[in-house]
């Protein structure tokens, strides 16, 4: 896919705009009230017939507080996801032993899951099921938020494809808190394309959920330290978790693996690459298997998104996982230079980091060649989209103090006219990130701030990116890094980008987010609904 450069004035006649504010009418329609939220709801799944051969899944899910060991001395204060099956195979649940993260589900397309979900935190909770393509009523709108005390029942069958999705809170502006003190889990899929590759799995195949914290005198975590400073740029920790914990080190047998990635961090956009120069080779993003293997130096990961690589350790004797340096991670310039302005620690974006060390021990199983086909994606095509020839644009702009959509920040009851879209539509969707150009309203402080933006409910294709010319040297660091050429559904957009995706709005009608899942930005209202009408 080209990489195409604009001129800043073509880039704002391109959105309607002048050098001011991106502003746009915020007239809309107010959504019905959830469906008593306090009590639960379940909804049949349309779509896909629950297979016969994939027992329903009924599992006991409890948010709540506990102290796991971290760091050497006292245990560490979290909130975390524990699970139990009530019904179902006991090993579709795996538990990363002294970890605060949650369980790994393990499910089959097809397969349907019921899950009751207890609320014994102190704040209202609900779970989002990020890149399940589910009901509104399953999907985890902070609409659905339950109080202490009380349970939410989800009923769903999964519909994605083979790939690693997740799961973590969603209640409005408690969601960086919930997520950083700890409550998230994985959800991996399997399907018969997938199993068929005969790629690693069993103690070949590792989830690896990295992570960065901060950490006081007492091993407790700290967090926002800065206040609205770290709610603008985002909140950064000065340490690496992999799976919860630090230094991590993975012993591995001198065999191949499949490392599937996620970048759990509330903000932090890491550039991962193997420290002595070997290309990784991704087999799968967001949405699943790509169609072919893919090679890159480097690979750009943003909060929410996923990457699985295939890396054969059969003639290596160690490796290391690392973050190298990049500028354009979020940066505010001007008067406030760059001093504080790497949220609450001494780690700004962008700086070089270790994420894991890799220590090859015994001969394991003989490495079988990587399939060069692997699996097949229909390819949307921009002359089906019934908006082809004129994008739904959502410029992501800096007014006063607060990141915005289209000039707008969320309403929790509220769909704008220009967020209504059609049951059974192809659609194009532009994401214009503005921020860093001098017009967002901060005076002498000059916001360069990437914004990676999801979408709840359904995954796209990316099908094009252009960069205005004044941040060239900025996105040439980082845009080797992305790939996009498989299902996605959270896409990184760099200051001064412009990202259109092609999304089809299928099976359920109701009402849906898109945020940028930098955490802090979320919270503080850079998040709005859409509709989907029938």
């Amino acid at each position: 896919m080209a990489i195409k450069t604009l001129s800043r004035r073509d880039f704002l006649k391109l959105m309607g705009l002048g050098a001011g504010t991106a502003a746009l009418s915020a007239c809309g329609v107010t959504l019905p009230a959830a469906s008593d939220p306090q009590a639960g709801v379940a909804v049949s799944t349309p779509g896909i017939t629950p297979s016969p051969t994939s027992p329903a899944l009924i599992v006991d899910l409890t948010a709540a507080r506990t102290t796991v060991p971290i760091l050497s001395g006292a245990e560490t204060p979290v909130w975390r996801y524990q699970a139990s099956v009530r019904e179902g195979a006991a090993e579709s649940l795996q538990v990363l032993d002294g970890s605060y993260l949650g369980p790994i589900f393990r499910v089959k397309r097809g397969q349907r899951i019921q899950v009751k979900l207890k609320n014994e935190l102190p704040d209202p909770t609900i779970i989002h099921w990020h890149g399940l393509h589910i009901p509104e009523e399953m999907d985890g709108h902070p609409r659905y938020a339950i109080a202490p005390g009380k349970t939410f029942d989800y009923d769903f069958t999964v519909q994605n494809r083979a790939g690693m999705y997740w799961f973590h809170p969603h209640p409005h502006q408690l969601t960086g808190q919930q997520a950083y003190y700890g409550l998230a889990g994985l959800f991996i899929v399997s399907d018969d394309e997938e199993n068929a590759l005969g790629l690693p799995s069993g103690e070949y195949d590792l989830p690896l959920v990295i992570q960065d914290r901060l950490f006081d005198a007492v091993n407790r975590m700290v967090y926002m330290v800065n206040g609205m400073m770290d709610q603008m740029t985002g909140f950064l920790g000065d340490t690496i978790l992999v799976n919860g914990k630090p230094d991590t080190i993975l012993d591995v047998k001198a065999s191949a693996y499949r490392l599937r990635l996620l970048n759990g961090s509330n903000s932090r956009i890491y550039k991962l690459a193997w420290q002595d120069g070997t290309p990784l080779t991704v087999i799968a993003t967001d949405g699943g298997l790509l169609e072919a293997p893919v090679t890159r130096d480097y690979v750009m990961l943003a909060p929410g998104e996923r990457v699985e690589l295939w890396m054969d350790f059969s003639t290596r004797n160690d490796a290391k996982l690392v973050s190298l340096a990049f500028d354009g991670g979020g940066s505010a310039g001007g008067m406030m230079g760059g001093g504080m302005m790497g949220g609450g620690s001494t780690l700004p974006k962008g700086v070089p980091l270790d994420i894991l060390r890799v220590r090859v021990g015994e001969k394991g199983e003989p490495v079988s060649s990587l399939p060069q086909r692997l699996s097949s994606i229909a390819r949307h095509r921009m002359e089906d989209a019934v908006n082809g020839k004129n994008p739904r644009s959502f410029v992501l702009a800096m007014q006063g103090m607060i990141h915005t959509i289209n000039g707008r920040v969320f309403e929790m009851d509220t769909v704008a006219n220009d967020e209504i879209v059609r049951l059974g539509d192809l659609e194009v969707w532009e994401f214009v990130n503005l921020e860093g150009g001098g017009g967002g309203g901060m005076g002498m402080m000059n916001m360069e701030m990437p914004h990676p933006m999801h979408m709840h409910g359904v995954q796209f294709q990316v099908v094009e990116r252009r960069i205005d010319r004044n941040f060239r040297k900025q996105y040439e660091q980082v845009s080797a890094g992305f790939v996009d050429e498989g299902w996605k559904d959270t896409v990184l957009v760099m200051p001064g980008e412009s990202v259109k995706v092609l999304v089809r709005f299928e099976d359920f009608a109701g009402t849906f987010l898109y945020h940028c899942h930098n955490l802090e930005h979320e919270d503080a209202g850079m998040m709005r609904n859409y509709r989907v009408t029938s």
